[in-house]
């Protein structure tokens, strides 16, 4: 395969991995930040405890963490099919990633929020400040530094596990190599293919990295 070949190929599998990530990404953090946050205010000690509440909680988000993405692909095949109307695709692709992604987010969340100190929480609660108030005044602001860092981490993930979505047809950098690299053969859109893999995977550890480093500096 010529470079001329390739190049239209890896920009089309580019930007599918790219729209894959960004739309899992956001979905992720609309549904692990409110688990996350749940986990911790609903702990013993916390804004809200409730113990059976945390602990089954924590059960559903343990077993979405437990189980490989490539099982959790094929096992919510019925669901993605429910929701997108199809199995195969770039959009098909997000069901599975932010299902797979959310629990390990959730967990990142939680570790990110336990960093605050609780001398912070008590002051504001000294100062009447409600549940709602302190989440999003100080325990949000305040370990922002580590929700950035817990992001970029869960991006990263994506990115990978974006790549193993090919293996169903999801499309993507993950399709490309497949397709081409292993049933066909094409050593050298293989080795590119990692390749432009690990330069994405850099640039963004390197973003989340210097903007985490800048607001714990504030």
């Amino acid at each position: 395969m010529t470079w001329d070949e390739m190049v239209p190929l890896l920009g089309e599998s580019t930007w599918q991995t790219a729209q894959m990530v960004v739309w899992s990404t956001l979905f992720t953090v609309l549904l692990g930040l409110p688990l996350g946050v749940a986990l911790v205010v609903t702990d013993r000690g916390g804004l809200f405890p409730s113990w059976m509440f945390n602990r089954v909680l924590g059960l559903i988000v343990n077993i979405g963490r437990s189980l490989p993405f490539i099982v959790l692909m094929i096992a919510v095949i019925p669901l993605t099919r429910l929701i997108v109307g199809t199995t195969i695709g770039t959009v098909a692709s997000v069901v599975p990633l932010t299902l797979g992604a959310a629990p390990f987010f959730a967990r990142l969340v939680e570790t990110a929020l336990r960093e605050v100190g609780q001398d912070k929480v008590q002051a504001a609660q000294a100062m009447g400040a409600g549940g709602p108030t302190i989440v999003g005044k100080v325990l949000l602001p305040e370990a922002m530094s580590g929700l950035v860092a817990g992001l970029t981490v869960t991006v990263v993930a994506l990115i990978s596990y974006s790549a193993m979505a090919g293996a169903i047809g999801g499309g993507g950098l993950g399709d490309l190599a497949i397709r081409y690299g292993y049933q066909r053969f094409e050593t050298t859109l293989m080795v590119v293919t990692v390749v432009v893999l690990i330069v994405i995977v850099q640039l963004v550890q390197t973003l989340g990295d210097t903007v985490a480093r800048r607001l714990a500096r504030h």
